[in-house]
């Protein structure tokens, strides 16, 4: 394949990357990719910073690898010229002219080309905050089901940001769940009214004991380290403070609450977990299985079946789950439920970054 050909379908990549921004509340991003795509095309420096990735499967989405990788640079203060431009970094954002910032963009990525190459070799770790308001939507249904205190454990943690997820605050109309005095706020979760089952399940377990969190990653981040910090704000798209003060609450009660985060793959992680009696084993994951090889995935899915047929009253087992879902052609990203016994639940779907969501019927889990 010719290297006019592969710089058109990475350019292609990105400008698939640039609308689903703008879909997303990212002006900036949306108009700097499409300055990225432009750019790969006259085999300009992000045509280098690319180079080897243009047959790389979308879910490895290259463009957000770039877009963190110069992120990382303008955070650390090594692009200050960007940083100008990034309202994450106190820089001045022009709806306007949204494009602003493109020179200095190009300007980072020319002079430090080793430092976006390292980067285009990692996945992005998002740990998306947001995520959690579906996550604990889902765990709310699984404890009206089976009333046990809690063992969690997450698939593809990252920073295990979200296995602190009981310890934030959701609001959302008439319902409301979590410590008051949070400092991770999630409102407005719901396009409509929130689910009547949730409202009520909320009132009767307005907390709950979780004995026990854990998670794994391949890579996994150190929230309380420097570099891990570094690492998850750079992935926050830089002209969304919404998601970067969420991040910021969520660092701090990392800080307050432990989790245990092993490097491991999904199904060797997995294999490791038994069910214990009087307590109710969770396993949940968000918008991470793209990232899987379809022969771990499948080990991933006979260790979930393990552990459903093993489930008892008194040892139970829920697996919960906000993925990219197919339906007919397109995608949705569903929030869906598994307990033993019974057929897996569709709950809710919303937008890959968690919020707003809707109910999908049947409104009762």
């Amino acid at each position: 394949m010719g290297e006019s050909v592969l710089r058109e379908r990475a350019a292609v990549m990105v400008e698939r990357q640039a609308k689903a921004c703008a879909v997303l509340g990212s002006p900036l991003y949306a108009a700097l990719l499409g300055r990225v795509a432009q750019d790969i095309r006259e085999d300009g420096p992000c045509a280098e910073a690319v180079a080897g990735y243009e047959n790389a499967p979308e879910d490895d989405v290259v463009a957000l690898r770039l877009l963190g990788g110069v992120h990382a640079l303008a955070l650390a203060g090594r692009a200050p010229g960007l940083a100008a431009h990034y309202p994450s970094t106190g820089g001045t954002f022009d709806p306007g002219r949204p494009d602003a910032g493109w020179p200095a963009f190009r300007e980072a990525v020319a002079d430090e080309l080793e430092w976006v190459r390292d980067w285009m070799t990692r996945p992005p770790q998002t740990n998306e905050v947001g995520r959690a308001s579906l996550l604990i939507t889902g765990l709310l249904a699984a404890v009206r089901a089976v009333p046990l205190p809690v063992r969690l454990f997450e698939l593809g943690s990252s920073a295990g940001l979200n296995l602190r997820a009981d310890h934030f605050r959701y609001v959302s109309d008439d319902f409301s769940w979590g410590p008051v005095d949070s400092a991770v706020v999630l409102e407005d979760l719901w396009r409509e009214a929130p689910p009547r089952w949730l409202v009520k399940t909320a009132q009767d377990h307005p907390a709950l004991t979780v004995l026990e969190r854990r998670g794994c990653d391949p890579t996994p981040l150190d929230p309380l380290s420097p570099e891990g910090q570094l690492i998850l704000r750079a992935y926050v798209w830089p002209d969304q403070s919404h998601r970067a003060a969420r991040l910021d609450g969520a660092l701090r009660l990392a800080a307050q609450v432990p989790a245990e985060i092993g490097a491991l793959g999904a199904a060797d992680f997995l294999s490791g977990v038994e069910l214990e009696p009087g307590t109710l084993t969770v396993v949940w994951h968000s918008i991470m299985s793209q990232y899987v090889p379809a022969g771990e995935w499948a080990r991933v899915e006979g260790e979930l079946e393990r552990l459903t047929a093993d489930s008892t009253p008194d040892a139970g087992f829920a697996h919960i789950s906000f993925e990219p879902r197919g339906v007919g052609e397109q995608h949705r990203f569903s929030l869906t439920l598994r307990l033993a016994g019974a057929e897996e639940l569709t709950l809710a779907a919303a937008h890959p970054h968690g919020l707003p969501a809707y109910e999908i019927p049947p409104t009762t889990p």
